[in-house]
């Protein structure tokens, strides 16, 4: 490992390209501590404190929520509007063509129509978020004006971080918006060990023993999920093309357990964020009937049980929802048959779409199950160990760990190539 490290310090190019990495990173967190006026921060600690969901939207956010900086929405509307994109592919099979058929020139204008429809969701939803926080009190009263400015600047803030992104993604040492996210889980840590070591209370160290157990095992969980696959074998005919004979060799296909990622738990937060945000708003109503509904509803997304229960049946929904859209057996079994590829065992064509979708069907439900389970950790967490003040993200332990394996295989990537050029 320390060999590793001084090797990569050593490559000028590839020391140059994580100093550019951690001097964006430094940008990205000096931003994200600039607050918006009119905050009140004693009520927006307590909002967050005793609400696990916008703890998970300002995961996705990098950070920035929590102390609503002009960077508040992080990169979440981009992620949204790539998902968004992704979905209309599905449906318009035109736009389906251009990203899969064109090239690079036609996944550079999905790209460019990805960061225009980011634009609109940012401002809508940094006007929403401003509504929700001033029916709290957590913002004080403030004019059209006002309004106007500070969805600007959150806007702004969003294409900014963007932009970051996409310069980390250009040096090919892992995803730049995964890696956004994964600093401000970072950089949470800190103000968390602080507030752990602040209430300890050593006639609870066996809970704490149980505490770190939990972690470590949800940790190794998390990376045999997302290395895990299983390889169906494939075999290739032998074929003669003018004078020479190509095929006759063997390799095989990886089908990931978890084909979807973390999609699934972003696809959940959104649905499960939509009807408390509108009981909210509706709970201030001057009629009574639609408020009292209103107050009833929130009541129920507060409830631990429920909120937890609805919260894991719609990951592991939309962990096959996501998977189906990002695995299709049909075109791997058209893609396998026209290079004279076959499953030992199985008939082309339509047998092997059959064989490949029961596979994916069956391998699915175990990463289904875990991200589910990542999902609703910090409730399960409480509910052993009694401690309501220590709240485990099991979605940002996912992505911490993803984002690390990622970039560590892109590192020893382009260290492989160095090694390779040296030899």
């Amino acid at each position: 490992m320390l060999e590793k490290v001084t090797q990569i310090f050593r490559v000028k190019e590839l020391r140059n390209k994580i100093l550019f990495i951690v001097a964006i990173l430094v940008v990205f967190r000096l931003i994200a501590t600039i607050p918006i006026p009119g905050v009140n921060q004693e009520q927006l600690k307590a909002f967050f404190d005793n609400n696990q969901f916008f703890g998970l939207l300002n995961l996705f956010s990098g950070g920035g929520l929590s102390s609503i900086s002009i960077v508040m929405l992080g990169v979440g509307p981009y992620i949204t509007a790539s998902i968004i994109m992704q979905l209309l592919t599905m449906i318009f099979p035109a736009l389906e063509q251009i990203y899969k058929e064109e090239g690079e020139a036609g996944r550079q204008k999905f790209n460019q129509w990805t960061r225009w429809a980011t634009v609109p969701l940012a401002a809508m939803q940094t006007f929403g978020m401003i509504s929700l926080l001033r029916s709290r009190n957590i913002l004080g009263q403030i004019s059209g004006f006002e309004i106007f400015s500070i969805v600007v600047v959150a806007v702004a803030g969003t294409i900014l971080l963007m932009w970051l992104g996409e310069l980390i993604t250009e040096k090919k040492i892992g995803n730049g918006v995964s890696i956004i996210i994964f600093a401000g889980i970072v950089a949470s840590l800190p103000s968390k060990m602080s507030q752990i070591s602040a209430t300890f209370d050593s006639a609870q160290l066996f809970t704490y023993v149980i505490l770190l157990g939990m972690v470590v095992v949800a940790i190794a969980g998390v990376v045999a999920i997302t290395e895990g696959q299983r390889n169906i074998p494939v075999s290739y005919a032998k074929r003669i093309r003018g004078n020479k004979m190509y095929g006759g060799s063997s390799t095989h296909l990886p089908l990931r357990v978890n084909q979807a990622g973390v999609i699934p738990i972003i696809f959940a937060m959104s649905i499960m964020l939509f009807p408390g945000m509108i009981a909210n708003f509706l709970a201030a109503s001057a009629n009574g009937t639609v408020a009292s509904i209103a107050k009833s509803v929130g009541n129920i997304f507060q409830n631990q049980v429920f909120y937890s229960s609805a919260y894991f049946v719609l990951v592991v929904a939309f962990t096959y929802f996501y998977t189906a859209v990002v695995f299709d057996p049909h075109k791997i079994s058209e893609s396998l048959q026209k290079q004279g590829g076959y499953i030992p065992g199985i008939r082309p064509g339509k047998n092997t779409a059959e064989y490949l979708y029961r596979i994916i069907n069956r391998i699915t439900l175990s990463g289904a199950l875990f991200l589910g389970t990542i999902a609703v950790l910090p409730f399960i967490i409480q509910g052993i160990t009694n401690m309501k003040s220590i709240s485990i993200g099991g979605t940002g332990l996912l992505i911490v760990v993803s984002v690390v394996i990622e970039t560590v295989k892109q590192i020893e990537g382009q260290l492989v190539m160095r090694d390779y050029d040296g030899f």
